[in-house]
């Protein structure tokens, strides 16, 4: 067996893989916090667009951050916003550099 990473949904998951059938263990927290992203992303959630200044502001759930906070641990108060199509933007949470599109 060795370690390895196996990743889910863009979701990293630390596991350990025969080599000899390929056969994965993943470990049982990951699995847990795994659970809990696939509840909070079939959610669907209501907000208000409000006016701020001259710009307009949304609302992200309480329980969206939260999930964020504790997955890096420390959450940069900046957020990178792609509008990827006539109704979809996207937000990326931390200083990664990476693609918003899907």
């Amino acid at each position: 067996m060795r370690q390895a990473n196996v990743e889910k949904n863009g979701f990293l998951l630390r596991a350990i893989v025969c080599e000899k059938c390929g056969n994965k263990i993943v470990h049982p927290s990951d699995i847990e916090e795994y659970n809990r992203f696939l509840e909070i992303k079939g959610k669907t959630f209501k907000v208000k667009m409000r006016l701020v200044g001259n710009s307009y502001a949304v609302s992200i759930p309480k329980e969206i951050v939260g999930f964020i906070k504790e997955q890096e641990k420390i959450m940069n108060d900046m957020v990178s916003m792609c509008f990827n199509e006539a109704k979809k933007i996207s937000l990326l949470f931390g200083e990664e550099e990476q693609e918003l599109e899907e």
